[in-house]
């Protein structure tokens, strides 16, 4: 059972939004009273001071409204202060220079929440943010013409990370990929498969210029020719060329999805562009937009007016030969996204090489009657890779592109979601090879995970000496280290409101690493066993949720968290 006064929910969150209310509710009463002039306030700047002397918590609400409330903003602190009651989770308000108003929380409360954490399990941090709303995610999309590489990898651990959080945060979440099976790529590399078949049955063939010409396609040529034999030199060119790419492709997409589960990436939807035309929504989607007037005929070619709704330029629907271009087949999986399927929100994850394409894809969402801000769109910057100081080009294995495979291969998926994760997705980055594989705490991914298998260590030798810290007494945590170390544990709820509100999946790691560093440093400054009996099994339930909070921020990032290291 709880403690009397604690609940299960999410206490650091609510803490937070408890001294935003506070502030607001202090104003409105001292303007009542007469002390303050009314005051319009729909926020309170509540903020994590940057030294730990300065509390828990402070508000610089008084430096804002001190010119409008016509006194200075160190009087304007007293007066609010006064008006803020007192609650069981603030030890401590403090007016400081030159208008600061600090808040410490209460060293009693603090330590009730290790029970909140070991009550709530894996659960903890949990939040009713999102309401249930449903949200698509989608991310890689990668054309299944070729192999992942090392960038597509970025967007797949950003993607799968931020549907973690948003899931915690309380949305349904779906994961999509977007199977670029139709248009003038995937022709081309029918063609382009068929020429490396031929070569491999010795026949002279020369590949076409808009083909592709990786080695991976001749590796792909020969797997089939072993199993299919010369069956398709049987056939017309133009028949051979559509089943053989038809067996290609199948091949490339289950590539494809191997190579992002060894990356722990999956996805509850693949969806086939194909299927927009087979299903009718491109017909739907262009005839939408033709009979809102967003269209027009010119050049033999019908366009997307989208200058008319702010652009710099309209956009082809459909070329003078009648085949649609890629933005229009987007505007029907859009089109099916919103209106079909009734996604309340969509993220898409695209490379920086799609990046002037997301104007035109508001434009267009607005000229079919769907509010452009439904739609978010995530520009993965770059990747590159480096030993050191050494910059990485190609793949020693095949001298050509270094697959994502190869990389995961290389250094695990563990060390590849955290140093993804590392940046912002709008930042570019460099993956260092070198540090990924040290065994020591110059590398964050070791650093972690190793607090976590020292946690484990811990328990299992109170174990085998049968001390139960069921019974432990959470009040005698009364230390600065213990102090400490909960301080960041209970941060995890707020790390995954502001995950999941500004969509910035790359806090959990330094989150991570901070929360690792308060637990080395409790445990160089605290025995946890010791011949104090009642004091090891308080330590040992901190301990414990300590565990807990650090598993799941590692299992949020789609990471594993070690029992032995």
């Amino acid at each position: 059972m709880l403690p009397q006064g604690v609940s299960l929910v999410l206490a650091r969150l609510m803490v937070k939004q408890k001294i935003e209310q506070m502030l607001i509710q202090a104003a409105k009463e001292a303007a009542g009273r007469g002390v303050l002039p009314p005051l319009a306030l729909t926020e309170a700047n509540v903020e994590h001071p940057p030294r730990p002397e300065y509390g828990d918590y402070a508000s610089s609400l008084a430096l804002k409204l001190a010119r409008s409330a016509g006194t200075s903003p160190l009087t304007l602190a007293e007066k609010l202060a006064q008006f803020i009651p007192p609650t069981p989770e603030i030890g401590k308000v403090e007016v400081v220079p030159p208008g600061f108003i600090n808040f410490s929380l209460d060293p009693g409360w603090l330590a009730q929440q290790v029970a909140v954490i070991l009550e709530a399990g894996e659960g903890y941090g949990n939040l009713g943010l999102g309401e249930g709303a449903r949200v698509q995610i989608e991310f890689v999309s990668v054309n299944p013409t070729g192999p992942l590489h090392v960038g597509h990898g970025r967007g797949a651990v950003l993607g799968s990370t931020l549907a973690n959080i948003l899931t915690a945060a309380g949305y349904k979440v779906d994961k999509e990929y977007y199977i670029n099976d139709a248009g003038s790529q995937v022709d081309a590399f029918c063609r382009s498969l068929l020429v490396r078949y031929q070569q491999h049955f010795g026949i002279e063939a020369e590949m076409p210029g808009e083909g592709y010409f990786g080695n991976y396609l001749a590796d792909l040529a020969a797997e089939i020719a072993a199993e299919e034999g010369d069956r398709f030199l049987k056939l017309p060119e133009a028949e051979a060329a559509r089943e053989l790419g038809e067996l290609g492709l199948s091949k490339m997409v289950a590539q494809i999805r191997a190579d992002l589960e060894r990356l722990n990436v999956e996805f509850d939807v693949w969806f086939s562009e194909r299927s927009l035309f087979q299903g009718g929504q491109y017909d739907r989607a262009i005839a939408r937009l033709k009979e809102g007037g967003h269209t027009a005929e010119r050049e033999g070619a019908t366009w997307f007016v989208s200058t008319a709704l702010g652009e710099d330029k309209d956009n082809v629907l459909v070329r003078s030969d009648g085949t649609p271009t890629y933005f229009a087949s987007d505007i029907a999986y859009h089109y099916n996204k919103f209106l079909e399927r009734g996604f309340h929100r969509v993220i898409n994850i695209w490379g920086a090489d799609h990046l002037g394409h997301v104007s035109r894809m508001k434009a267009v969402l607005s000229a079919l009657g769907i509010n452009p801000e439904r739609l978010t769109v995530i520009i993965s910057q770059m990747v590159t890779l480096r030993r050191g100081a050494e910059l990485v080009r190609v793949s020693k294995r095949s001298g050509d592109i270094i697959t994502l495979r190869e990389l995961v291969e290389e250094v695990g998926p563990d060390v590849c979601r955290f140093f993804f994760l590392s940046r912002s997705a709008d930042s570019q980055m460099d993956f260092d090879l070198e540090l990924a594989q040290k065994q020591s705490e110059d590398n964050p991914v070791y650093y972690v995970q190793y607090a976590h298998a020292r946690i484990a260590s811990i328990l299992r030798f109170a174990q085998e000496r049968g001390i139960d810290y069921g019974d432990g007494d959470v009040a005698l945590l009364t230390s600065e280290p213990e102090l400490a170390l909960i301080r960041k544990m209970i941060l995890l709820p707020e790390i995954i409101e502001g995950a999941a509100s500004h969509l910035e999946p790359h806090h959990l790691p330094y989150y991570a690493q901070d929360l690792a560093t308060a637990f080395h440093s409790f445990y160089k400054q605290c025995r946890v066993v010791s011949k104090n009996r009642p004091l090891s099994q308080a330590r040992l339930k901190l301990v414990r949720a300590a565990q807990l909070v650090l598993a799941r921020t590692l299992h949020l990032m789609g990471m594993t968290a070690p029992e032995r290291m």
